[in-house]
């Protein structure tokens, strides 16, 4: 057997454990220094581990994951940082003209594997201590695609860009106005099509430094797309996007297929990278552990395997359970049906823009899933149901107590995710329901001893969401919990938000971009039309397929269900499916059908 052996830097604190690691490992007490504390971390030894695990269970801060893999998968290593760090397992084979989708958990690999097929990481086939040179590299890819790849990388006669992960930090890399930056890496000569098609002429001339999220991530996109180049990397090209946007800029990258570009995309919403891809890589193992990366699929066998949580062709088991959706929307609790909460119009005028809401009602036991555009006034409908805003004429909608979850998330609680849950979760914190139903399925109880300043944004999500949940109250409005988590975290997080929802009886407002996480959530569904940034309807609250005909309708754009896992699958525009829909009226999905 291979061992893996990580050890997480960060958790690591051999000061204050009493180092239990290196005590009770049976193979220090047989004089085998199979562990050892240098500085201030520990290291282990991978050859010399027994596989034991004791010291898995012992150390206090979960810093330790030992995880025994086969044999066979060493000769497949294709990075390793250092000693007891993240191991990947193979890598991707892209094509030129066809659109490759990465699919996994956070922390499985997927950016490093960018990285690395960018250039700004050098692979070392898991020596890292005597990292290979080119040549070597290349003779092991031999007969396969990666050996021209790397060959023209070695050369300096590939060039690649790279969209990257984290949006957000491009102000603090390049300064200037929009405009002015598309003009300077203008090399493709279509700066007024992607202007056109990612809707960038509003913010032409505002500087980096005042754009939203979602705006910033057009422009990463519109950036990457004015580049010449023989390959193209995109990292969560949809994170910050409205359903629209998602789309507008996933047809636009796969307009590169036309020039027989070689694309590449890790994306976490299934129906986007379901629309952008025409194959997919699926990662698998365990997070911050080790990643492997399974062979090319086509699209609709690859998202299929990684829901069903089983690869036939390398007979490889790496969830227990498949993920299924409902063909029909999933039935409330036993007691939905009365009345929790009912509003009349209502009004609300902020600086240049103002919301109307239509009539409507929640009952008990149900969730209502809001879609709509960026700045169409969903968070502010949210924040009035939440008592943080007024309406214009003053009026108070109940004295309800309402539980709350925000759209953007601040780490200021000075202490560890335990002592925050404890506190608002009281009592229900030391029950084995709370156990099952929320700290496991978010992977909660991984984090319990650690500061909450010190999370990263999944994990701040995570955390957050547990949060507004272990509340009492009469409401839960939680606004975009999916942002910064993986596709298994999104279907965990809808589950427990659903399994809370019919233990207490409790209705639930969630606003998601996530169309596919909206299909597995929502009971009815609200849609936010009208102008973005001027005017926003709220309409009232319908059913699940009615809404999302509507709302898809507006998008121009027909989903079907996949005759096997039933998750929506979007189609591909001007096919036969998507023509026939459209004729007849049906955009969400038609029936059943064998694929």
């Amino acid at each position: 057997m291979t061992r893996v052996a990580v050890l997480d830097a960060d958790k690591c604190k051999v000061k204050k454990c009493g180092q239990l690691c290196v005590s009770f490992c049976p193979m220090v007490r047989s004089r085998v220094e199979a562990i050892k504390v240098e500085g201030n971390r520990a290291v282990i030894s991978e050859m010399l581990c027994s596989g034991c695990g004791i010291c898995v269970k012992k150390c206090p801060f979960k810093a330790i994951s030992i995880v025994n893999l086969p044999d066979e998968l060493e000769k497949d290593c294709s990075h390793r940082f250092g000693p007891n760090t993240f191991k990947l397992f193979r890598l991707p084979m892209p094509s030129p003209g066809i659109v490759l989708g990465l699919l996994g958990q956070n922390g499985i690999g997927k950016t490093t594997t960018l990285k690395v097929l960018s250039g700004e990481i050098k692979l070392n086939l898991g020596s890292f201590q005597n990292p290979p040179q080119w040549d070597s590299i290349i003779k092991y890819y031999r007969g396969s695609i990666l050996q021209d790849y790397f060959q023209r990388m070695s050369e300096n006669n590939l060039k690649v860009v790279h969209k990257p992960q984290y949006v957000d930090k491009i102000p603090k890399a390049v300064s200037g106005k929009v405009g002015e930056l598309l003009e300077k890496v203008n090399e493709r000569k279509n700066q007024d099509e992607l202007a056109e098609a990612l809707e960038l002429k509003k913010i032409w001339d505002r500087p980096l430094e005042v754009l939203s999220g979602g705006e910033l991530q057009r422009v990463a996109v519109a950036t990457t797309l004015s580049r010449e180049a023989d390959v193209y990397l995109f990292d969560e090209p949809s994170s910050y996007l409205d359903v629209k946007q998602r789309l507008q800029v996933a047809r636009t990258i796969r307009s590169l297929k036309e020039q027989q570009k070689t694309i590449i995309v890790a994306e976490h919403d299934l129906a986007i990278i379901d629309y952008l891809s025409d194959q997919i890589c699926v990662f698998y193992g365990e997070p911050g552990v080790y990643g492997v990366v399974s062979q090319v699929h086509g699209v609709r066998t690859g998202i299929n395997i990684y829901l069903q949580g089983y690869i036939p062709s390398e007979n490889m088991l790496f969830r227990k359970e498949s993920i299924i959706f409902h063909e029909k929307p999933p039935s409330v609790s036993v007691g939905a049906g009365e009345t929790l909460l009912k509003w009349g119009c209502m009004e609300k005028t902020l600086e240049g823009f103002e919301l109307v809401a239509e009539p409507g009602e929640i009952k008990r036991g149900e969730i209502i899933g809001i879609l709509g555009p960026n700045g169409i006034g969903k968070t502010t409908f949210v924040k009035i149901l939440a008592g943080l805003e007024e309406l214009d004429n003053k009026q108070n909608l109940a004295t309800l107590v309402v539980s709350y979850k925000p759209q953007y998330i601040a780490a200021e609680y000075e202490g560890t995710v335990q002592e925050l849950l404890i506190g608002v979760a009281k009592e229900s914190f030391a029950s084995s329901w709370y156990n099952t139903e929320v700290l496991q399925p978010l992977r909660l109880n991984l984090l319990l001893d650690r500061n909450v300043m010190e999370l990263s944004g999944g994990e701040l999500q995570k955390v957050a969401i547990a949060a507004c949940l272990s509340r009492k109250a009469d409401l839960f409005l939680l606004d975009e919990p999916s942002a910064y988590l993986d596709v298994e975290e999104r279907l965990n997080m809808a589950r427990t938000i659903r399994r809370v929802i019919e233990a207490h009886n409790v209705p639930a407002f969630v606003v998601e971009h996530d169309v596919v996480t909206q299909d597995f959530i929502a009971d009815r569904l609200m849609f936010f039309s009208g102008d973005p940034c001027v005017k926003g309807v709220a309409n009232p609250p319908t059913s699940l397929r009615k809404g999302m005909n509507v709302f898809l309708r507006e998008m121009d754009i027909t989903f079907r269900r996949d005759s096997v896992t039933r998750r929506p699958r979007v189609n591909k525009e001007g096919s036969k499916l998507d023509t026939y829909q459209k004729q007849i009226g049906e955009y969400y999905y038609t029936r059943l059908r064998k694929e």
